[in-house]
């Protein structure tokens, strides 16, 4: 059973997947506050690295006692604004240690955190902050900028970090796993974005699932860090705050675009170790030929790989790209672990310990290998969240009896689940029912494509016919046929894309995910022109 306090690496240093998954137990305490479990129960090793800051000029190795100070004084100022146990803190910040003193200042209170990304525009903002009731945001002054298209009633406060003193603090709230500790609002793919609210136990949830998906992160040496923003929860809860509960030194990099060189220099400068890359990065990395040996692990969720992917990162990294998958309501619920169990083409992996999956028929039983249904995640796991901010009917509709639903469609496949695609993506045509991930995945597998989305457009004849939209490799020109037929030859014929088009860009959430809705707009667009 899982022994606390969480402060080291969640699961032992051996044993497979079985014994891992056999022995495993959220064990979760009965108080339990995130700022101790990522900052103060360090306080034992003051000296000791916490964050690898490169978001300035130079590099600047920020301790865990130079975070508790600006954690504590950050508090101070709060509690000395009137902010309370239970109050919403917007935290607009880029990738720098004031991004984590933040949320760990805002934890100590008892208050919840409410992460925000730093190219929302003003409308984005606005409907997130008063969603969620918040009256005060920690910013530095690009974001202030940004916050003067927001009614500046709502705002109020905003502090000037280097005037905090951190002699002040106060002490830290009383908290248990439930109590509600940060609000993380979804991409939005689908309708208006809707506030997932997380207790204290999120971090701890995400644990296990980190740690396998890097092949036991928190070996001797080892270094983390990701290209996402700290304030989506692949950011914040996949490699932040698990790194700083583990005691592995994050980097902290700003990146206002992703380009491979640039993450080539930041690895580097920060002699980064272990990546989460999402999937667009790995395939911009993959488009310019980009090699980055010397990295230990590499994961990466959000979007299939597929087994081209998987295949050039064995050879760009010397290793496999570990996928793992979840969403922001429940995360990192099954992973692949090259060190626990090989990887199969085509399938994200296995149920991370702590998680019970399931593939649902439409009578919410769980169904047999082989049997494409709706992904589901059983009540009781520690990432799951508590609901839908100010949203039951949501939150009601989110849940089947004892299951969570993803709204994923996916199987099991020799003990791997394979995900089909979003439920609102499966295209059904010829009475076929198609995921798009397959066919994604083989068009990306042309030397010509550098992107590929597959979609459903209404067909009189088949109820959907099959849609690519490419965006071709730099100075390629694909032509239709040559894709078509080369989908026909791997796969099937009834999984050929009747129509092929060529794009510049693919719309995606500022999470990297393709937004498949969109496309299917402009389909409809282009129909009724």
């Amino acid at each position: 059973m899982t022994v606390w306090p969480a402060t080291r690496p969640i699961l032992p240093g051996q044993g497979d997947h079985a014994a891992l998954c056999a022995g495993f137990g959220w064990a979760l305490p009965a108080r339990l506050n995130m700022a101790r479990q990522v900052c103060f129960d360090w306080l034992d090793q003051p000296r000791r690295v916490a964050i690898i800051d490169l978001s300035g000029e130079g590099r600047r190795d920020i301790s865990y006692g130079a975070l508790a100070g600006m954690a504590a004084g950050l508090a101070a100022h709060l509690a000395a604004q009137g902010v309370a146990r239970g109050d919403r803190v917007g935290v607009l910040r880029s990738q720098d240690p004031w991004c984590a003193a933040a949320h760990i200042a805002i934890w100590s209170l008892g208050a919840i955190s409410l992460p925000l990304f730093k190219p929302f525009g003003p409308d984005a903002l606005a409907t997130r902050l008063r969603d969620a009731g918040a009256h005060h945001v920690i910013t530095d002054p690009e974001g202030a900028e940004r916050l003067r298209g927001v009614d500046l009633s709502l705002v109020p406060h905003l502090p000037e970090d280097l005037t905090l003193d951190a002699a002040a603090a106060p002490d830290i709230a009383d908290t248990g796993p439930d109590d509600p500790a940060v609000l993380i609002y979804t991409s939005g793919t689908t309708g208006a974005p809707k506030g997932a609210l997380h207790g204290h136990r999120i971090l701890t949830g995400h644990l296990p699932g980190v740690e396998i998906s890097h092949d036991r992160l928190g070996q001797p040496g080892e270094v983390i860090w990701t290209p996402a923003d700290w304030a989506w929860i692949g950011g914040l809860f996949d490699v932040l705050m698990p790194g700083l509960a583990i005691g592995v030194p994050v980097v902290a990099a700003r990146m206002t675009k992703f380009t491979p060189e640039g993450a080539r220099d930041i690895i580097r400068a920060g002699t980064v170790r272990n990546v989460f890359f999402p999937p667009t990065a790995l395939k911009l990395l993959k488009a310019e030929g980009m090699a980055l040996p010397g990295l230990r692990s590499v994961a990466s969720g959000g979007e299939p790989l597929g087994a081209e992917m998987l295949d050039w990162g064995r050879r760009a990294f010397g290793l496999n790209i570990n996928e793992f998958y979840g969403q922001t309501e429940c995360n990192m619920v099954a992973s692949a672990a090259a060190s626990l169990f090989p990887p199969r083409p085509g399938c994200i992996g296995r149920a991370v310990p702590g998680f019970d999956l399931a593939v649902l028929g439409p009578d919410g039983v769980p169904l047999c290998e082989g049997a494409e249904g709706d992904i589901a995640v059983r009540r009781g796991a520690a990432s799951m969240f508590l609901g839908y901010w100010n949203r039951p009917d949501a939150t009601a509709e989110k849940f089947r009896g004892d299951w969570m639903l993803t709204g994923d469609r996916g199987l099991w496949e020799a003990g791997y689940l394979r995900f089909h695609g979003r439920e609102d993506d499966v295209i059904t045509s010829a009475g076929y029912r198609i995921g798009p991930a397959e066919i994604e995945d083989c068009l990306m597998q042309h030397p010509d494509v550098a992107l590929a989305a597959v979609i459903g457009v209404p067909d009189a004849a088949r109820t959907e016919r099959i849609r690519a939209c490419i965006v071709p490799r730099q100075g390629a020109t694909p032509d239709a046929q040559t894709l078509q037929d080369h989908v026909r030859h791997r796969l099937s014929a009834h999984l050929v894309p009747r129509e092929v088009v060529l794009m510049e860009s693919l719309p995606m959430t500022v999470t990297g995910k393709i937004i498949r809705k969109e496309l299917k707009r402009l389909a409809a667009k282009e129909d009724n022109a």
